[in-house]
């Protein structure tokens, strides 16, 4: 018996110490294995781009299903002649249509680029060596700051800000420096986005030495500002003086609401040799999924880019391109006639933006109006001790407000500290953004749900 046991006590240790050594072993392989992979871990440089909310809500809304208000593009279509051209280019017997084009811009393009904005900036433009066709707007800032900005160069940047401007800079190995647009108006029964504004010495203050670029936005994005006439000098004053470059990005060209103006930074005296203008088909035409987009400005600068651009891309797609070229030669041609698609829009688009803030303030919110572009942004926190959040785990209010209205009212919209640089998100949680480029059926549906809502809470 004594021997049985003590055999059985062998047999047991050894199974004991096998199954100690084996977990060891695949503890120590499950060690090695982690850090053989940080060797592929993603670029140290793209990690401040590694959240993009757009994504995070795209996500949310196909499993919520709200009414989306969240994203800037129509719920219903354009003009059809402008999608009659790609119908046109992709059915003609035409081998070059369908085959690459020239990589800094499909020839007919750049013409056309250039006869609409020679006239508006009354300065000829060079289409060949003066403009760079990208993959959208995105496409042209990327490469504009790419092209530019040298590790330990420092960035301005107004906040708030389109999202991807941040990450470009420091991609690209920068240093942004933010100022905010500051309410002027606090106390005003009603806001305006040109209520907002830059204090001037604290501008003044951000220019030195190392200042490479400011990036101005007008009209703006997510505010709905178009920046005047003083404001631009007063911007373009201190660019020349401290020898910095203007990166425009005035994809909203178009979408200015009387008596409001949109001026165009390279018009200003002595801006074209330091001033990159960025401009959208997508916010042209009102079709994003084209995904067209350019730069234009002085042959020195543009050279900058273009070689981004053709390591990075090389070339758009030349249907795209055709069929855009097509759009833009009918639309110079009724330039200043009701028959203008890009300039009559703001028309169609400014009923909508007072009938969304009318019903955003019938219910308790507290829009900001906007000059331009097609968001406004509105305060919501009169419904925060009226709610649950708890269960929202984010950082920051907004986006547990956002993230909740979308789960358990159905309408999505987007929080507005993702416009602001770290530091300054506290001062950004009380906001949401909504956009009103929507069918009318749409908004009375916004109008219907926020109603129903919001009397239950009362």
């Amino acid at each position: 018996m004594i021997l049985l046991y003590n055999n059985i006590r062998r047999v047991g240790f050894v199974r004991i110490s096998s199954n100690f050594f084996s977990k060891r072993n695949l503890y120590s392989s499950v060690i090695d294995n982690q850090k053989k992979m940080e060797k592929f871990k993603l670029a140290s440089k793209y990690e401040s781009g590694q959240f993009n909310v757009w994504i995070e809500f795209n996500n949310l809304a196909m499993i919520t299903k709200p009414l989306n208000l969240g994203q800037g593009f129509p719920d219903y279509e354009p003009p059809s002649r402008f999608s009659n051209f790609l119908a046109e280019v992709a059915t003609e017997k035409n081998l070059y249509s369908h085959q690459y084009t020239r990589g800094m811009g499909h020839v007919r393009l750049v013409n056309a680029l250039s006869k609409l904005y020679s006239s508006l900036i009354n300065r000829k433009i060079d289409p060949l060596n003066e403009i760079l066709v990208t993959v959208g707007a995105y496409e042209a800032l990327f490469c504009a700051i790419q092209s530019n900005i040298n590790e330990g160069d420092e960035a301005i940047i107004i906040e708030p800000f389109f999202d991807c401007y941040e990450p470009l800079i420091r991609i690209a190995g920068g240093h942004p420096r933010f100022i905010q647009l500051l309410n002027t108006k606090p106390y005003s029964p009603e806001s305006h986005s040109s209520d907002w504004k830059l204090d001037p010495e604290e501008l003044e203050s951000l220019f030195n030495s190392k200042t490479k670029l400011i990036i101005v936005n007008t009209p703006h994005n997510p505010l709905g500002k178009v920046f005047d006439y003083d404001e631009l000098t007063m911007i373009a004053d201190l660019a020349k003086k401290h020898n910095v470059l203007v990166i425009s990005d005035e994809v909203y060209e178009w979408l200015v609401y009387t008596p409001a103006k949109h001026i165009r930074m390279a018009t200003l005296p002595d801006m074209w040799e330091r001033t990159i203008t960025i401009g959208s088909a997508g916010k042209t035409f009102s079709m994003t999924g084209w995904k067209l987009g350019w730069a234009y400005g002085p042959a020195n600068l543009i050279k900058n880019l273009m070689v981004v651009h053709q390591t990075a891309i090389y070339t758009c797609a030349t249907p795209v391109q055709e069929a855009t070229a097509r759009a833009f030669e009918h639309e110079i041609s009724v330039l200043g006639t009701p028959e203008s698609y890009f300039q009559n829009l703001c028309k169609e688009l400014k009923p909508k933006m007072h009938f969304l803030s009318n019903v955003l303030k019938k219910t308790g919110f507290k829009p900001i109006i906007p000059d331009g572009g097609y968001f406004i942004i509105s305060n919501w926190k009169i419904f925060e001790n009226k709610i649950d959040l708890t269960l929202e785990t984010d950082e920051y209010r907004d986006l547990r407000f956002t993230k909740w209205l979308s789960k358990n009212v159905k309408l999505q919209s987007i929080p507005f500290s993702i416009f602001f640089s770290e530091r300054s998100k506290p001062c950004a949680e009380e906001y949401m953004r909504l956009c009103f480029f929507k069918k009318d059926e749409t908004l009375k549906e916004a109008e219907k749900i926020l109603t129903t809502w919001t009397s239950k809470l009362s």
